[in-house]
């Protein structure tokens, strides 16, 4: 008896293709037909209201803050560099970069959310969860204490943190196949290790050393310079387009290898290829503004709920991660001087006093709580489901 491989027959195949096409989908063709693609209708709605909402909360962002600036001063600081010294000081040194940050750093993060949940066709398998932000953080803080390294050094201990972590939870996840709970359970494991070695290289370092590692590890985008943001945006201007160009490829992982295979998709490599793409994407975020959690955890989610399409949308997730993390950035920013403003109409909630309400929570803080609300409300959005 002769062993034959497996493949899937003409009708499968074609129910494949259009799988990969995307029910609902437009051809679009560019420059007399040299560059065509299909797009969603709705994903392309979701994805321009998106960046509108992103581009009016980092006008608010420039606008409000412990120096208010008004909007036409906004305009001249930054299309002329005139106005008031303290204006353009404030609007083109200290808000605008971290505004442009928290765009940047949400879309990467939101793109390599949208990658790890569709290979492993599991909504948790987001990097936060899975280990790699927390590799990422380990290489950065055995940089931060070891060396006491420069912003440049730190980043490159992230990404390489971030590398080895992958390739150990895909090496132990691999096994039989790249498996969705498999994937989790394991990242979880490596999570809570890492913990550990964290907080033991912490009590092992100086009290500078330590505090600095810290502030890093909750995710903050205060302080960040213009350095950051060219780092962020050269990464993205090489990593984005890759993760566009592949996007067929992961639609393709979503039908199950054996259909991929069939369809005509070198599966391992093809895998191999967006798993790295999706690290590179996590470890630049991590090393511009520190493990910022559930952005690549519930982006992607979002985003599918709102463009009602098959699949994640690589487009889409990106958008909503960057609104996410620029409204993030905008509460974090406005918080102590809400609580204050609120203090002075309410007696018992007077808890901060003047010289607090200038000051700034990091935004790690602030996507933290909103992710465990969304957390909460998927798990109660779906509490009968375990029971049918």
């Amino acid at each position: 008896m002769t062993m034959t491989e497996h493949r899937p027959g003409a009708g499968a195949r074609a129910a494949g293709e259009r799988a990969v096409r995307g029910a609902g989908t437009r051809p679009v063709s560019l420059w007399a037909g040299r560059i065509s693609f299909r797009t969603h209708p709705r994903t392309a709605w979701v994805c321009a209201v998106g960046l509108a909402v992103s581009a009016v909360l980092l006008t608010v962002s420039l606008c409000v803050g412990a120096y208010p600036v008004a909007l036409p001063d906004v305009a001249r600081a930054l299309f002329f560099g005139t106005g008031e010294r303290l204006a353009v000081h404030f609007v083109n040194q200290e808000r605008l970069p971290q505004a442009l940050l928290a765009l940047l750093v949400g879309a990467a993060l939101g793109v390599s959310g949208a990658i790890f949940q569709s290979l492993s066709r599991n909504p948790l398998a987001s990097p936060d969860v899975i280990g790699f932000n927390s590799g990422a953080a380990t290489g950065a803080i055995v940089v931060i204490v070891a060396v006491g390294g420069s912003a440049a050094q730190v980043a490159t201990g992230a990404i390489a943190g971030g590398l080895l972590t992958a390739l150990v939870v895909y090496l132990l996840a691999s096994k039989g196949g790249v498996h969705g709970v498999r994937l989790v359970l394991i990242g979880l494991g490596v999570t809570a290790m890492l913990g550990s070695v964290n907080s033991y290289l912490l009590t092992r370092s100086t009290l500078n050393s330590a505090q600095n590692a810290h502030i890093w590890l909750i995710g903050t985008l205060n302080g960040r310079t213009w350095g950051s943001v060219q780092t962020m945006a050269v990464a993205l201007v090489v990593l984005l387009p890759a993760a566009a160009l592949l996007g067929r490829q992961l639609r393709m992982l979503e039908l199950g290898d054996e259909l991929a295979s069939g369809l005509g998709l070198p599966v391992d490599r093809a895998r191999t290829t967006l798993t790295v793409l999706g690290v590179a994407l996590c470890g630049v975020a991590v090393a511009s503004a520190g493990p910022v959690p559930f952005v690549a955890l519930a982006a992607p989610q979002i985003a599918a709920r709102l463009t009602r399409s098959p699949g994640v949308s690589i487009a889409a997730a990106g958008v909503t991660g960057a609104a996410l993390l620029s409204a993030a950035h905008l509460a974090s920013n406005q918080f102590f001087a809400c609580l204050g403003w609120l203090g002075d109409r309410v007696s018992w909630l007077a808890v901060v006093d003047e010289g607090q309400r200038n000051s700034q929570l990091p935004v790690g803080v602030t996507t933290a709580v909103l992710g465990g609300l969304y957390l909460a409300w998927v798990l109660f959005s779906r509490r009968g489901e375990g029971q049918r």
